[in-house]
């Protein structure tokens, strides 16, 4: 019940994650609350991925309410044995966690290459990636920021913006990380079903439980 309550909360977590990252890469469609922009295409290649809005946002949030669903009780019936079921939830909790940690790495990925290429701007020579070949340098550089004459503060706007991407789809994947760990846990410690007989030298299988234990590897509950 524990552990059901804590991936609700990890689960729940991803929600506000994904609205803020579709909040955030709409700002950098609109330098300075300007639509000019954008309608002439005049922004950062990188905007143009999507990668706050569709996949750290709106697939996140397809993600977090599946993961969600798989943690309500009701859920636990698709087969005959309770334990079957659960087995059967807890692979599909995995499987969304996965494509969470996908999703989100994208956009961590997107934002990380958009951040360090830099703003496409207006300067003395035109409009031009003018940072492009810096490496990033011109990040801890604030006077190089001048460079770019249109949109104002363009520079300001993108290193802010981006960088927030970059904690929000980051903690998407650390939240993910420890779904898919806490998930693999109960997997790999929890019980077990496996079945032997050997009968006409063939190999023929029949129920035997057992569960991992340091003193006791496996208890036979039906042996022939």
């Amino acid at each position: 019940m524990g552990s059901r309550k804590c991936g609700a909360c990890l689960s729940g977590l991803l929600i506000p994650l994904a609205l803020w990252s579709i909040i955030v890469n709409i700002l950098l469609y609109f330098p300075n609350g300007q639509t000019s922009y954008a309608s002439s295409n005049k922004l950062t290649n990188y905007v143009w991925y999507f990668e706050g809005i569709c996949f750290s946002g709106i697939m996140m949030l397809i993600v977090a309410t599946v993961l969600l669903a798989l943690e309500n009780d009701n859920n636990y019936k698709c087969c005959q044995s309770e334990n079957c079921s659960k087995k059967y939830m807890t692979l599909l909790s995995m499987i969304f966690s996965a494509l969470g940690i996908a999703f989100s790495g994208y956009c961590l990925v997107i934002s990380a290459l958009g951040l360090v290429q830099g703003p496409y701007c207006r300067t003395l020579d035109g409009w031009e990636y003018v940072f492009e070949g810096t490496a990033g340098r011109f990040l801890t550089d604030s006077s190089t920021w001048t460079e770019c004459l249109e949109p104002a503060h363009v520079v300001e706007w993108n290193i802010i913006l981006f960088s927030i991407l970059i904690a929000l789809s980051g903690l998407q994947v650390l939240v993910c990380l420890i779904r898919v760990a806490t998930q693999l846990s109960k997997i790999l410690c929890g019980t077990y079903s496996v079945i032997i007989q050997v009968t006409d030298h063939r190999w023929h299988l029949y129920l035997l439980h057992f569960t991992p234990t340091i003193q006791d590897p496996m208890t036979l509950v039906e042996r022939f």
